[in-house]
This record gives structure tokens, sequence and C-alpha cells, in this order.
């Protein structure tokens, strides 16, 4: 089973992803495929920051984030006790307090894969890793 990293989600609203990410996820169940909330707060993020510039943007990007809701409804993952335990730990031994760090944890703490393009900010954590992307010659 596999927990989809913020870039795996946003690489799929692309109007031209990547084939590799692309074929990646077309061929996985969606009952394998789980989302953290701490993606949700990251995709958040950058909406508010499209407010003011681009508030058209913004809309399009809050409609599809409900979209995203839906779609994964009972497959999104809390931050409970047993992830911000693991978040502390990992936080104090790479010194560091990233969303990525909370992202690892709750993949331990379920015992799911990290799907992203970023595996170097995952590494560090012990967490399985797989990147989808197409390789580029």
């Amino acid at each position: 089973m596999y927990l989809l990293d913020t870039v795996i989600i946003s690489e799929l609203r692309k109007t031209r992803p990547d084939a590799g990410v692309v074929r990646w996820i077309s061929r996985q169940q969606d009952n394998q495929l789980f989302l953290s909330v701490v993606t949700l707060g990251e995709i958040e993020k950058g909406i508010e920051k499209q407010r003011k510039a681009a508030p058209d943007f913004a809309a399009e990007l809050s409609a599809w984030i409900e979209e995203l809701i839906q779609l994964y409804a009972d497959r999104i993952l809390p931050v409970a006790p047993g992830v911000a335990r693991g978040w502390g730990r990992l936080s104090a031994r790479l010194g560091h307090e990233g969303a990525d760090l909370l992202i690892a944890a709750t993949a331990q703490e379920h015992g799911l894969t990290v799907v992203t393009r970023n595996t170097g900010d995952f590494a560090p954590t012990g967490v399985k890793v797989l990147n989808p992307y197409s390789k580029k010659t």
C-alpha cells in the first residue's frame, strides 16, 4: 500500500503530467492509495499563497482539493498519537521538523511506501520510497 506525497498529487493535476506517474497510478487499485492530512495542508498553503495574486486560480485549486477530499475520503490518514510520536522520534534523530517528517511518520505507522519524486527527502527516515517518474535522458 502507498502514501502519495504532495508532489505526486500535484503532478496528476497538471495538463501534461509525467508519463511514468500516470502509468504507475493507472496500475494501482484505489484502495491501495492513501493521503496524509499533511498533504491537504500543503495544498491549502499553496492555495492561500495564490488568493491575492491569482484569485481565479486559487478558486480552481479550492475546488480541486474538495474533489480530492471526496475521492480519498476514507483513505486520508490523520496525525494520530502514533504518528505524532513517530514524528517526534524522527525529528529528534534527524534534527529538523518539516512536513515530510510527518508524512514519513504516517507511512511508518501504517506500513506504507511513500510515493514521491523527492526520494532524498525521505531516505534518512528509513521509510520505503518509490519514485514513479519517467527517467529523463
